[in-house]
């Protein structure tokens, strides 16, 4: 489509670890006029490096990304640099999140084109009146709407730093081209393989890419804690813990299994009590 010159021209920054999402939003925003993609990214890293580059207006970010979420990378970015932001995820769990950093919009895959374009005209306001109080409106609309919650509920929960602000109920854990939303209440324990994590939920093994530290921050740590340094364990679950000569604990979960805990972690032994 003809782009329209009397607009401005709105360079966009496209940011999803998934090639085939990609490339998908980068045909949607294709006949949208006025939007020009300057930039593709499979990863935060290469984001924060393009922002640098590019300076681009507007950014749709996915959240769910190995190494480093879309919530990790608005974190690093200098104020002087900031796109406006419109987060693109599967998950809706991380809306009342998307609201607190003020993101224009948060929109839910599979993406519909008059969504977008809803987006786009968002940003366009945005940078053509700074319309802040109108766009946080809108949004909190969206949360509402998303979470089933009610604008008091949604306030309160903003104003009172309750954990629900930072970490969801379920946890999306990647296997090609689906995805499987497991409870965190579930989980019974974690542990690394490599480059991968093994999440023990139920008697069942389901293996997520990601890293240790990073799927660590997604966790409550009232209810999760490393216990070595490549496993994490819901305290909930622990019903028994052993204490050996060498300083090291054994841990005997619900489920039967027993786990090791390093000496370099016993001060974590008062959770159990």
């Amino acid at each position: 489509m003809k782009p329209d010159n009397s607009k401005q021209l709105i360079r966009a920054l496209v940011v999803d670890d998934e090639a085939l999402a990609r490339q998908g939003l980068e045909l949607r925003l294709a006949d949208i006029d006025g939007v020009e993609v300057v930039g593709s990214c499979q990863n935060g890293r290469e984001a924060l490096e393009m922002i640098a580059e590019k300076e681009p207006d507007l950014m749709f970010l996915d959240i769910q990304m190995p190494g480093m979420t879309g919530f990790d990378v608005v974190e690093q970015l200098q104020q002087d640099n900031m796109p406006l932001i419109v987060f693109v995820t599967a998950y809706d769990e991380y809306a009342v999140n998307a609201f607190d950093i003020h993101a224009v919009d948060y929109l839910l895959k599979p993406i519909e084109v008059e969504r977008l374009q809803q987006a786009v005209n968002k940003v366009r306001e945005r940078l053509d009146h700074g319309r802040d109080d109108q766009e946080k409106r809108q949004l909190l609309d969206i949360v509402i709407s998303l979470t089933g919650k009610s604008e008091q509920a949604i306030v309160e929960l903003m104003s009172s730093g309750n954990p629900m602000m930072r970490y969801g109920e379920k946890l999306a854990i990647k296997d090609g081209s689906s995805t499987t939303f497991v409870s965190v209440r579930d989980i019974d324990w974690i542990d690394a393989a490599g480059d991968y994590m093994c999440v023990h939920v139920k008697g069942d093994t389901l293996i997520m890419r990601t890293t240790m530290k990073e799927l660590e921050s997604q966790l409550d740590p009232g209810v999760f804690q490393r216990v070595h340094r490549s496993t994490i364990v819901n305290l909930d679950r622990v019903e028994k813990v052993s204490s050996h000569i060498n300083g090291e604990f054994h841990l005997t979960l619900s489920c039967g299994t027993s786990l090791k805990m390093s000496r370099s972690y016993k001060d974590k032994v008062k959770h159990f009590f």
